[in-house]
Formats: C-alpha cells, structure tokens, sequence
C-alpha cells in the first residue's frame, strides 16, 4: 500500500508541516484549472468512507518516530490531500486520533462541502482552517475551480461565514490568481468584499508555482499581484503574498525512495530540492533515474525550473 503521510515539508502558512493524505488520488468536488497534481480523476459530492482513521494515525505515529531520531517534531499535522479532504466522512474521527500527538491539527479545504452541518461539525474540532475563495462571481468560479455540477456557489459563500462564526481556531482564506480570469480589479474588489464579511486571522494571496492541470493557465503577472494585494488591504486587516519557493526544507525518513513518491503525490517537488532530500540518504541518481524509468514520476518543466511529480496509474 502507498504510504499517506508525508513530509514534513516546508509551508508558507504552517512552517513545517507533516501532511496526510485521507482521499485516494483525485478524488475531488473540483478540477481546478490550476490544480498542481493534474486533472480531477473522479469527481464526487457525497462524503463516503475512503480509509480507517487508526490507520491513518499509525501511519503518523510511525513516521513521526523516525523523524524525531534526528530532527524537531512537526508544527502541524495538516489533512492536505490530492483531493478534497471534507469527502472523507471520518474526518472529523480522524482529527480525533491525531489529537493525541499533542501536534496542532491544520486542514487545507476547497471549501465547496463547508456548508454541509456534518461538515461544519468535523472542521469545528481543528485548530487551523485554510478555505478556498478563489472568486465570488457564478462565471469565474466556474472557470477558476471547474466545480461538479451538484454544487451551489452561494451555498459555498453562505457555508463560509457561517462556519466563520463559530470557528475558534485560526481560519484563512487563499486566493489563487490566475492571469486573465479573476484578476481584473472587479473581480478582485468583490473577493475582497466577500472575505471582510467574515474577517480570517488572514488572507492569503497566492499564484501557481507549480505546473497547472489545464495547458494555457498562467499565473497573474507582477502589476496583478500588487492591484490584489492594494485592494484586498482596503477591506482585510492582514493580507499576505504567498508567491514564492517555499524552500527545500523536507524531511528524510532515511528511505529516498519512499520519501520522494509521498511527497510528490500531494507536492511536486523542485528539481533542487529532490537533490537536496537525496543527498540526506547519500542516495545516487540512478535511483532518481529508476524511478522515471519505472514510470513512478515524471519530471517538467515550468517557470523557468525542473519538477518531479508523482505519476499514477489512470
């Protein structure tokens, strides 16, 4: 079996953070056009039981006492799947059983599922809440996030703010900037207008820095990024960028070959920090080189540097 917790790897919002994987890959209410794992697999509404949360613990359990041979324990465990992690209808009992680490539980969420009561009820019980609002407007969330056709964009909005009121962790907000489709200043004073209604700790701005699902999407250019930020300020209190490397800072568990195949399922990697994370194992690149050969990842080109990426069987 594949291993579903990977890392820790380094994150802008979280400092370093151990990450599972609760859905199987791309199982999803989205295919976003930006997605940095490629296209939506299988795409769903209803929640439904994928893996047992005992499991998925002792997996944590597991990796967590390798890495604290050598290095500091996690800041975060984050529930950060190549799918939408609110269609796991154990989420809530997983968050339960990762309680027990004495680690702050961090959930990344599209939030196309948060206005579901059940929902609500299991992200209620994290202690770190990042949601998804990309665009306010029915055209451009279409475009943006590619949503399956069930889901209601006002419920979604609605579903935000209630959860908002009763939430008291840290809760966040993402944008991601796509160039030509919701980075013109309308579109960005209404996400902005949106977000104030239920006032996150912060809103976070980000572009692709990855490779996108969909050829011909291409992140907001320099001009765009700082219109964002400048009207975003003019209604939130604290705004940031997320448009930079997050650095090469991943954890080795001391077997490469495990390590970089979790790590590029949910997180493609730059070419210098699979280097990098090698040479914690003295590992050669011929391994590197079997594994293309074994057809396990595959590498790309994008902004200017290498990635590698987990490849799966379609």
């Amino acid at each position: 079996m594949e291993r579903r917790v990977f890392g820790p790897v380094p994150s802008r919002r979280l400092g370093q953070s151990l990450g599972i994987n609760n859905i199987p890959y791309k199982i999803c209410t989205y295919s976003c056009s930006y997605c940095q794992v490629g296209k939506a697999i299988k795409m769903q509404v209803n929640r439904q039981e994928f893996y047992k949360p005992k499991e998925l613990a002792d997996e944590v359990k597991s990796l967590l006492k390798d890495i604290q041979k050598n290095e500091q324990l996690p800041d975060y465990i984050t529930i950060v799947p190549d799918g939408e992690p609110t269609l796991d209808i154990y989420l809530g009992k997983l968050i339960d059983e990762l309680k027990n680490f004495k680690i702050p539980i961090a959930v990344i969420t599209n939030s196309s599922l948060i206005h579901l009561p059940d929902v609500q009820e299991d992200l209620l019980k994290a202690d770190f809440v990042s949601v998804k609002v990309d665009a306010v407007s029915f055209e451009t969330w279409k475009k943006m996030d590619r949503p399956h056709k069930k889901l209601n964009l006002d419920d979604i909005k609605q579903g935000i703010q209630s959860f908002a009121n009763q939430f008291g962790g840290k809760l966040v907000t993402e944008t991601m900037l796509v160039s030509g489709i919701n980075d013109s200043p309308v579109e960005l004073e209404n996400t902005a207008r949106f977000i104030e209604t239920f006032n996150p700790n912060t809103a976070y701005i980000s572009i692709p820095t990855r490779p996108p699902a969909f050829k011909g999407v291409f992140p907001a250019d320099e001009n765009a990024v700082t219109a964002a930020y400048n009207i975003f300020r003019q209604h939130i209190a604290k705004v940031e960028l997320l448009t930079g490397y997050e650095g090469n800072a991943f954890s080795s568990s001391g077997n490469f070959r495990e390590d970089i195949l979790s790590i590029t399922a949910v997180h493609p990697m730059r070419e210098d920090a699979v280097m990098e994370l090698m040479h914690k194992t003295n590992d050669g690149k011929e391994l590197l080189d079997n594994l293309l050969g074994e057809n396990l990842l595959e590498k790309s080109g994008y902004g200017g540097h290498y990635y590698y990426l987990r490849k799966f069987k379609k």
